[in-house]
This record gives C-alpha cells, sequence and structure tokens, in this order.
C-alpha cells in the first residue's frame, strides 16, 4: 500500500492536479479555480500524497463554534479500497471537535457506509440546489415535496 503524506494547508496544492484527482474519483468536472476557492474558504482541509501525487483529498467548511460541512471528499482510484476514504473522513471529524454539529449529505447508497462512521440520518435536512431537477433526478433532493 505505501506511506502517504499528510498535508493540511493549501499553500503548496496544484489545483490542476486536484481537478484531476475530482475527475477519477469520480466526483464530476470541478474547474481548478473553483477548487482553490471552496478549499481556501474551508477552515479544515486534507490533501494526501503518495510518491508524490496526490491521491486523496476532502476539506470542512466550518464556523468554529456551532456547524462544520464536510464535502467533497475525493480518493483516486488505485487508491479506493484500501479505507483512505475513512481515514480522511476521520481526520475532518477530528479536526471538526467542538463543533456542535458536524454534517454532511451522502449520496444514495453511501448511507451505511457514513454511518459507520458515526455518522445519523438527519429528519428535517432541507436544500436548495443550482440544479434541483437533475438533484431530483440522481435522488439528492426529494421532488414529492416540493412547491411547483
Amino acid at each position: 500500500m505505501g506511506d502517504y503524506s499528510w498535508v493540511h494547508r493549501t499553500d503548496d496544492v496544484d489545483f490542476d492536479e486536484l481537478a484531476h484527482l475530482y475527475r477519477m474519483a469520480p466526483l464530476g468536472d470541478k474547474p481548478p479555480e473553483a477548487l482553490a476557492t471552496v478549499f481556501g474558504n474551508s477552515m479544515f482541509a486534507c490533501f494526501v500524497y503518495a510518491d508524490g501525487a496526490l491521491v486523496g483529498a476532502g476539506r470542512a467548511l466550518a464556523d468554529g463554534v456551532d456547524c462544520a460541512y464536510i464535502g467533497d471528499v475525493a480518493v483516486h482510484p488505485d487508491h479506493q479500497g484500501r479505507g483512505l476514504g475513512s481515514r480522511i473522513m476521520r481526520k475532518l471529524v477530528e479536526l471538526a471537535q467542538g463543533h456542535k454539529k458536524i454534517i454532511l449529505y451522502a449520496s444514495p447508497g453511501t448511507e451505511a457506509f457514513y454511518s459507520g462512521l458515526g455518522f445519523l440520518p438527519m429528519k428535517t435536512a432541507m436544500g436548495i440546489w443550482h440544479d434541483p431537477a437533475r438533484a431530483i433526478e440522481i435522488g439528492l433532493l426529494d421532488g414529492e415535496h416540493s412547491q411547483s
């Protein structure tokens, strides 16, 4: 498996390399400039390297007291299935300790994974998406209760 090195600052991150990781993971096509903004505005970040190559990343947007939101955990396919995603999640939860709540939204089918990390389903979570039709189509939003 090899050793991983961990970085928690964005100073030396190559955001083109991060954008490539997100495409490979696959978490979609996220432009390097957008990734630089979201990681730069996040209180906590993890970048994981193997032999100098970026193989994992994650971030938590947090306010320092009340709420931390974990988003965008990506692991390169060659390193998936080795527990690296779980390690990134555990590190982000550890970094966010002390917040009243740590939240995330899970893609359908991943609930058991997050449950194994201590997350419980929320009964009252609501969201406004930029593209609600797509979010409903892929199961992130419940379209049955939307107002027309």
